[in-house]
């Protein structure tokens, strides 16, 4: 279920990013964001009380001028309504309902998806009285928050992710289906040559599917005794010709069709290198807790291929994807079919490694070795024990260690039992997650 998406519409000057904002950094709730290709950040990822959303902001598509063209906010809208599965309308109790209100409300009505009515900077009784007078736009209920401070969006939220049941959270990571492998990256990167290349003129053998949303193109592969659903996001960039929109779209198609995957394939371009989009894809990539597999493409074109080049290639990019380096990093030419074979057998590889569960005896005699030959720091003269470790059963490796200290365990000593893990059960291109319980 980690593809349900909210989008939050309004005119400008509302309290959108205000909102956006806090919705992600409610306790901690941050999770990652993608610095927006138009203005301002228009991404999230936001959890409250275990249940995870996509959060979007429609702000910043049109232009904060008094006399915006409806077509705009039309547009704007449209967006929100394709794209999410629930919309948060914004209105201000200060200004009262105005003309562009009522335009949106209108659209909106229409709409079949869920519409949360939330009336901003709603802070003292008299705001509480005047902001009544928006039942008049025809929603069903109004929530009063007020931004700034927070007041009302715990009420807010538990609303908005009510339809998120604890059953889909487990159907969605118990459906154990077939491996879905993303291909990721910039335009003209080479994807849609990487996914030719992957499936080659044996198109016969190669069924579609539609995808399930209508952006992404799912392609069931079937050769070689391997079998899996690759994603692809390529080739869907004609259908709008205003570049803002294209840019926004091709972002969040990127997202959407992360939720639904497994294991990434970031392409990058060997001729110029990673960048700081590609970066914010991997890191998302990470926070979501996916496999990644780094290809970097066209790696004919480089020139002086010395006994050294693609191992500096690799340390440098390493650098750039720090702290989480523990990733294959494939070198090929999707043009002229280079180690394609390899990039799928070792993407089949990081799938299995997400589902390795390891018994809580291996665990213990391993890990227990590791933190007897290297304890963990006192703290305030205390001694940091950890008794025992065991993996909890979710979609991204996870384990508990249980110690007298939890809180006291810092990030370095963290960082050690992680590198743990990974060398002696190999978790190439996996996020591991490590939590400390009280024993």
């Amino acid at each position: 279920m980690g593809g349900y998406t909210i989008a939050i519409a309004g005119r400008p000057n509302v309290g959108k990013s205000t909102l956006f904002n806090r919705l992600l950094e409610q306790r901690k709730a941050i999770v990652d964001d993608i610095s927006g290709v138009t203005r301002d950040r228009q991404y999230g990822v936001a959890d409250w009380n275990g249940k995870v959303f996509n959060l979007i902001d429609t702000g910043g598509f049109v232009p904060d001028s008094v006399d915006i063209f409806e077509t705009e906010i039309r547009k704007q809208v449209k967006i929100a309504i394709e794209e999410a599965n629930a919309i948060i309308f914004m209105v201000d109790v200060t200004t009262g309902i105005t003309d562009l209100d009522d335009a949106m409300a209108d659209l909106l009505r229409r709409s079949s998806k869920p519409v949360y009515l939330v009336v901003n900077k709603v802070d003292n009784g008299q705001r509480n009285l005047d902001a009544t007078e928006f039942y008049s736009l025809g929603f069903d209920t109004i929530y009063t928050v007020s931004c700034l401070s927070g007041t009302g969006t715990g009420e807010l939220l538990d609303a908005i992710v009510e339809p998120i049941t604890p059953e889909e959270v487990e159907a969605a990571s118990k459906e154990v289906e077939l491996p879905k492998i993303a291909i990721m990256g910039q335009p003209n990167v080479g994807k849609s040559s990487l996914l030719n290349a992957m499936v080659g003129e044996e198109r016969t053998i190669v069924s579609n599917i539609a995808g399930t949303t209508r952006d992404t193109i799912h392609t069931h592969y079937n050769l070689f005794q391997k079998e899996f659903i690759l994603i692809d996001t390529a080739g869907l960039r004609k259908k709008t010709k205003e570049k803002e929109d294209l840019e926004f779209y091709s972002v969040i198609r990127a997202i959407r069709a992360m939720d639904e995957a497994d294991v990434c394939m970031l392409v990058i371009d060997a001729v110029n290198g990673i960048t700081a989009q590609d970066v914010n894809i991997f890191s998302l990539a990470t926070r979501k807790g996916k496999g990644i597999v780094v290809l970097v493409n066209k790696w004919d074109l480089i020139e002086d291929k010395g006994a050294n080049t693609a191992r500096d290639y690799e340390k440098q990019l390493k650098e750039r994807i720090a702290p989480f380096t523990d990733v294959p990093v494939i070198f090929i030419s999707a043009k002229e079919k280079i180690r394609i074979f390899k990039v799928i057998e070792v993407a089949l590889e990081v799938c299995e490694s997400k589902k390795r569960r390891i018994a809580t005896s291996v665990l213990n005699e391993v890990m227990l070795k590791a933190i007897e030959s290297y304890q963990a720091p006192v703290v305030r003269g205390n001694l940091v024990k950890i008794k025992y470790v065991t993996q909890i059963p979710t979609h991204v490796p996870s384990f508990a260690f249980f110690t007298n200290y939890p809180d006291d365990i810092k990030m370095p000593y963290k960082n050690y039992l992680e590198n743990q893990l990974r060398k002696q059960f190999n978790f190439k291109g996996v996020p591991i997650r490590i939590f400390f319980r009280k024993k």
